[in-house]
C-alpha cells in the first residue's frame, strides 16, 4: 500500500495537538511549582496585592478600583459573545453540506473528505464553546468581586476577594487558551501541513509570553506603613 497525502491528517494533527497540549502541561507544572517563573504567578502575584490595598480604604473610595474590574467584565462578556456567535455560525456550517464543497479544493494538501470535514468543524465548535463558558464564569467570579469590595460598613475577608479575583483570572486564562487551541484547529481547515506548522510557532509565542523573568515585588514597605496607619487609628 502505498503513501497516500490523506494520511498527512493522521499523523501531523495529533502530533500539533500533542506539542500544545504538553506545552500547556508543562506551564501548569510550573504555575503549581515555581509560580514566580510564569506570567500568570507573576500577574496574579499582584493582584493579590491588589485587593489587598483596595480593602484597606474605605468602602466609598473604591469606585476606581470597580470600574478596573468592571472593564475586564466588559471584555469577557465581549469575548463570550463572539464565542458564541462563532460557534452558532459553526453549527449552521455543520448542518449545511454544501459548503464542504468549497475545501475539497487541490490546493489543499490533506484529507478533504466529508468526514474529515465535519471533525475540523466539531473540534473547532468544542474550543469556542469552552471559550464561550470559560469567559461567563470569569464575569460571574468578577461580579462576585464586585458585590466582595463594594460592601458597606462590613468587614470582608481579604481571601475571600482575592479568591474572586484570581478565579476570575483563571477562567479568563482558560478562555485564551481555548481561542488559541481554536486558531490552531482553524489552521486545520487549509491542511494539516499549516496546522502542524502554527502548532509550533503557537508553542514559542506562548513560551515567550508565558515565561517571566522579572523579581516578585513584596511590597514590604507598603505593608509596614499601612500597619502602622491602622495601629495608630
Amino acid at each position: 500500500m502505498g503513501w497516500s497525502k490523506e494520511y498527512l491528517d493522521i499523523v501531523l494533527v495529533p502530533a500539533g495537538l500533542f506539542i500544545l497540549s504538553v506545552y500547556h502541561v508543562f506551564l501548569l507544572y510550573k504555575y503549581l511549582k515555581f509560580p514566580e517563573t510564569t506570567a500568570i504567578g507573576f500577574e496574579n502575584h499582584f493582584r493579590k496585592a491588589w485587593v489587598e490595598r483596595m480593602l484597606q480604604v474605605e468602602a466609598k473610595d473604591r469606585g476606581l478600583s470597580l470600574t478596573t474590574i468592571n472593564s475586564t467584565i466588559s471584555a469577557s462578556t465581549f469575548l463570550a459573545t463572539t464565542s458564541l456567535a462563532l460557534s452558532s455560525l459553526i453549527g449552521t456550517l455543520l448542518a449545511d453540506s454544501s459548503h464542504q464543497k468549497l475545501f475539497k479544493n487541490s490546493l489543499i494538501y490533506g484529507n478533504t473528505s466529508s468526514y474529515i470535514n465535519s471533525v475540523k468543524y466539531i473540534t473547532l465548535l468544542i474550543c469556542f464553546l469552552v471559550a464561550f463558558g470559560s469567559f461567563l464564569q470569569c464575569v460571574r467570579s468578577f461580579v462576585h468581586a464586585c458585590f466582595l469590595i463594594s460592601m458597606p460598613n462590613a468587614v470582608i475577608p481579604m481571601s475571600y476577594a482575592q479568591k474572586a479575583v484570581i478565579r476570575g483570572s483563571a477562567c479568563w486564562s482558560i478562555g485564551l487558551r481555548a481561542i488559541y487551541y481554536a486558531t490552531v484547529l482553524l489552521l486545520w481547515i487549509f491542511g494539516p501541513i499549516p496546522m502542524f506548522a502554527g502548532s509550533l510557532i503557537m508553542v514559542l509565542v506562548l513560551h515567550l509570553l508565558d515565561t517571566n523573568v522579572t523579581p516578585l515585588h513584596q511590597f514590604e514597605e507598603d505593608n509596614k506603613s499601612c500597619n502602622v496607619v491602622t495601629e495608630t487609628n
